[in-house]
């Protein structure tokens, strides 16, 4: 047997220096960390489906709210309302007596109110937290006015007339044509946008301008 071979079957196993135990070291713990980064931001983002549900819950409920309310020439309360065939108020008995329907709750009206209600989709703009005739505050109430939402959600309403219909070369005419924005928001008050708010949007046509239940 050779001097080398003999060198070479002797040598004892070869461990770990300094210098590669601590790269191992480091290597090990960036990824543990990285790992746990993930975990936290799961962990921490594990109630989001729940609160993104229970919003388009809040935000739909108030859209066909909104949408369900009639549409007309005059305030349903006017004694012309269920003849007049135009937004006008001239005196004459085809057009408005006293009240023609605009943007925003007439005075007196509330939406939780039993003895003067909302009447008219028009009344909803610019319902908000904190909006005397139609606060929509966590928790925010149904049109009954029980709090029928959960708390930690507020809500804000715009209506406005739209040239479009959503879409270029409309021939309807703006004003017999409505855009309804609900923008539903969590831990934070709408309008203040954030990230934890959802806005989900839908248009009313004119289309029983004397309709009214």
């Amino acid at each position: 047997m050779s001097i080398n071979r003999a060198r070479r079957l002797c040598r004892k196993p070869r461990g770990f220096t300094l210098i590669e135990l601590v790269m191992f070291i480091v290597i090990v713990s960036v990824g543990v960390v990285g790992i746990l980064s993930v975990l936290n931001l799961t962990a921490g983002s594990s109630a989001d489906p729940l609160i993104r549900k229970q919003m388009l819950a809040i935000a739909e409920g108030l859209i066909e709210e909104v949408e369900l309310m009639p549409f007309t020439y005059c305030d349903p309360t006017d004694a012309n309302a269920a003849t007049a065939t135009g937004a006008t108020l001239t005196g004459s008995t085809i057009n408005c007596a006293t009240t023609v329907e605009a943007l925003g709750p007439e005075v007196g009206e509330a939406r939780t109110s039993a003895a003067t209600p909302f009447n008219n989709v028009n009344d909803y703009n610019g319902c908000g937290p904190g909006i005397v005739a139609c606060d929509l505050g966590s928790p925010i109430p149904d049109i009954a006015g029980i709090s029928a939402a959960p708390n930690g959600y507020s809500a804000k309403i715009t209506i406005a007339n739209d040239t479009n219909f959503g879409v270029t070369g409309s021939l309807l005419a703006s004003s017999e044509v409505l855009r309804i924005a609900v923008t539903v928001c969590h831990a934070t008050s709408c309008p203040s946008l954030g990230a934890d708010s959802l806005t989900l949007e839908g248009y009313r046509t004119r289309h029983s301008p004397n309709f009214t239940p």
